[in-house]
């Protein structure tokens, strides 16, 4: 524990030494930089001082998200200011080297100065990710975009050619601080017109109280003719926390699976039904939480318990690792499975239709969007909602549809 804060000490002192110089090369006024180091200095005992006061008892907090956006919002940048002018020392010091030994340049003289336009260049590449991140606080968390995909399947009962699927995912209302803008959201999931709602997960970050104010709100989600269904998130379980009995996380446990039903979803554990339509029908499995890294409570073989391997199926499970790891090579075929989870990471660089980065892809195979494996398919919802980072950058908040189409994709 000792060596890990000493190496974040000097990792902390690395980084603020070398994004000063790139403001000491262009900046010449004394008092400037005496007060750019007194503000860095506040800001990191802000910093430390705040998640030293995390409660473990209470979980994340509107100071906890503050501090979170402040850190990235002042570190990020730095980063890449160290970066930039660390990889300029590095130069020099070659450049030194070869000027000692190979043209005899007087010692004084042998290490060239820093060069102006390198810090110019610094701080304007470290300017983009510092307003991308305010961006991504103020306006990027309720940027809610409709997503939608059509997917084809040459085993679609003929009934559900054009069946339309709506899904929302890792909601986290706890996070939530403009009503505003979520009640435009709910206008937005209203405006589809779907056949059906799929609720992938993590209606909160801990509490069951953090829905209350909201449930008004998410209640106003239209009927849907068939149906509107949810299975719980790893943020449902709240095992996040330290709780003052077993007891009482049993009773939070109890009422965050009770806050589906108030907002009229049908929770689904580990169990499935059938959607009927005309003469065809199609399987809706639900399973609780299951991930590589984190809880696994769902029982894939118990859900699906007396389907039929070629009933069409379309399967909730809200870590897009436990389709990597159990559900696309399973024997019973699951057609469709609809996740969440990743919310992209909230951060991001994404051209629909040409590029997508995020470090979600270095933990995640599938982490937002459509994936196939032969024929059976996993969407990832990159969330509606936002969690630790108050912002998006990037990776927007999503509302997806889903259209079933019987055929083969020829696209």
């Amino acid at each position: 524990m000792i060596f890990r804060f000493i190496f974040l000490c000097a990792l902390l002192l690395f980084i603020e030494f070398y994004s000063y110089q790139a403001f000491r090369t262009l900046i010449k006024t004394r008092w400037v930089l005496i007060s750019y180091q007194i503000i860095s200095l506040l800001v990191l005992i802000f910093i430390i001082y705040s998640f030293s006061q995390v409660d473990r008892s209470v979980g994340q907090t509107r100071q906890f998200m503050f501090t979170t956006g402040l850190m990235l919002t002042v570190y990020v940048p730095k980063i890449l200011l160290t970066l930039i002018m660390f990889g300029e020392d590095i130069f020099r010091i070659g450049a030194s080297i070869l000027n000692y030994f190979v043209y005899n340049t007087p010692r004084k003289e042998m290490m060239p100065d820093r060069r102006k336009f390198v810090s110019q260049l610094a701080l304007g590449l470290a300017a983009i990710p510092f307003l991308s991140i305010i961006y991504g606080i103020f306006e990027g968390k309720y940027n809610f975009k409709v997503i939608k995909q059509t997917i084809f399947f040459p085993d679609l009962p003929d009934a559900f050619d054009g069946f339309k699927i709506t899904q929302i995912s890792d909601v986290h209302s706890g996070s939530f601080d403009n009503p505003e803008k979520i009640n435009y959201a709910i206008d937005l999931i209203n405006a589809q017109e779907s056949d059906l709602i799929l609720f992938t997960g993590d209606i909160v970050n801990t509490h069951a109280k953090e829905m209350h104010p909201w449930l008004e709100t998410f209640s106003r989600i239209k009927d849907y003719k068939y149906g509107k269904f949810a299975v719980l998130g790893n943020h449902d379980y709240g095992e996040y926390v330290t709780w003052p009995s077993e007891k009482e996380k049993d009773e939070n446990f109890k009422a965050i699976k009770n806050l589906y039903g108030q907002i009229g979803f049908k929770l689904m554990l580990n169990e499935h039904t059938y959607i009927q339509k005309g003469d065809d029908k199609i399987a809706l499995i639900g399973v609780e939480n299951w991930g590589v890294n984190f809880k696994k409570a769902g029982d894939l073989n118990k859900a699906s318990e007396n389907v039929n391997q070629d009933d069409f199926k379309v399967l909730m499970s809200h870590d897009p690792s436990h389709w990597d790891a159990e559900i696309k090579d399973h024997p019973k075929n699951f057609h469709l499975t609809f996740a969440g989870h990743t919310h992209g990471m909230q951060f991001g660089i994404e051209i629909p239709g040409y590029f997508k980065w995020s470090l979600a892809q270095y933990i995640y195979k599938q982490w937002a969007g459509l994936y196939e494996n032969v024929g059976r398919y996993v969407y990832v919802n990159r969330g509606f909602g936002f969690h630790a980072y108050p912002g998006r950058v990037g990776i927007m908040p999503e509302i997806t549809v889903i259209e079933l189409k019987k055929g083969r994709n020829v696209g």
